[in-house]
């Protein structure tokens, strides 16, 4: 049976924990289906933010919410031993249940803070090939030896009166190029794409996720995409789109500065390259999130295909990435009185998808 179509929000690890938690309890109000924590990282002090541990955060929205599925979207191997993230996985299960979703990725901005992958002979795909591997082996409870290219584990098998749950949560692979996509199908409970995905990006994804199911004999339809959407809402248009053009600037000043080559099909999809965003880098520079908005004209925004606008633009626009074949609607939402613009989903876009 077909996985049901869901609508979550994202948010960065780079913000006061409190506030985060707020906004987690405001989107579990709503009527949310998910509250995904993306992993922040350094590089957002430039821009007034700190970056926080996702994991760690995502366990104190797990002891006070009660319904939403709550994820990592993405943590990653390059930061913490796969045995971590299973003992990590664990603190999830206990405070969570089966609300827990597991997002796994290599995060090349990440590596690239820390120094890690650069020159190595082991590929991402090995590494994420892995620690899937052994998360699994060690969630498993049983006896567990492992020796890779990258990771090693020897872990004993849980008594049988041990208090604590034996399953795996969903794992999700996080992936732009095709080699990782075709693995989130082949080894992965579903896909996880990255911000400013658009309906283009998300059939140039569901693509190489189904033909990697396919070469393992698995069903895709029982796969997850989700997707990295920006946005905000408001009863003006133009208000209402404010928020989703400041997080897009800060998201494309990034592809231009961080990534680079690798966002190159992403920006294809959308129709943009480098050297139309470059504007949008340098204002983020020189000026900060504010002056690099202002760089985002009406066409940038128009082709990142942001969850943005009125009630109405919202609905038109989650329609469109669901034709596309996203199932897990992953909204960033920015700009003023967030959790009263969740409220707003809740009000007026939610209940047209619940019919």
């Amino acid at each position: 049976m077909p996985i049901p179509f869901n609508i979550g929000v994202l948010q960065l690890s780079m913000e006061p924990v409190r506030e985060t938690v707020a906004m987690a309890k405001a989107c579990e109000d709503a009527g949310f289906d998910a509250f995904w924590i993306a992993e922040a990282y350094p590089w957002w002090r430039k821009h007034g933010f700190e970056a926080r541990s996702s994991t760690a955060i995502l366990a104190v929205i797990a002891a006070q919410t009660r319904r939403i599925q709550l994820g990592w979207g993405i943590i990653s191997p390059y930061t913490r031993h796969p045995v971590q993230i299973a003992m990590e996985a664990r603190v999830m299960q206990d405070l969570a249940g089966e609300r827990f979703l597991l997002g796994l990725g290599a995060s090349k901005i990440f590596m690239k803070e820390i120094g890690e992958g650069e020159g190595e002979k082991v590929g991402p795909a090995t590494v994420m090939r892995e620690s899937i591997e052994v998360i699994r082996g060690v969630l498993s409870g049983n006896a567990f030896e492992y020796q890779g290219k990258v990771f090693a584990a020897s872990v004993p098998p849980l008594k049988p009166d041990a208090h604590t749950p034996r399953d795996t949560p969903p794992i999700y692979v996080a992936g732009t190029g095709p080699v990782m996509q075709k693995m989130a199908g082949s080894i992965g409970d579903g896909l996880l794409t990255a911000s400013i995905t658009t309906p283009e990006f998300v059939r140039y994804s569901r693509k190489n996720m189904e033909e990697g199911a396919r070469k393992v004999g698995k069903d895709a339809s029982h796969l997850a995409l989700g997707s990295v959407i920006v946005g905000s809402i408001g009863r003006d248009s133009a208000k209402g789109k404010e928020g989703a053009r400041e997080q897009a600037a800060m998201y494309l000043a990034n592809k231009v500065q961080n990534i680079k080559g690798s966002a190159d099909e992403l920006l294809r999809c959308a129709n943009l390259t480098f050297e139309e965003l470059r504007p949008v880098a340098d204002a983020m520079e020189k000026g900060g999130r504010k002056a690099a908005a202002k760089a985002v004209t009406d066409d940038i925004l128009k082709k990142v295909c942001a969850i943005a606008g009125t009630p109405e633009e919202c609905i038109e626009r989650i329609e469109q990435y669901q034709a596309a074949g996203c199932t897990h609607i992953m909204l960033e939402i920015w700009g003023d009185d967030r959790t009263g613009q969740a409220k707003l989903f809740g009000e007026a876009v939610l209940p047209h998808f619940r019919k």
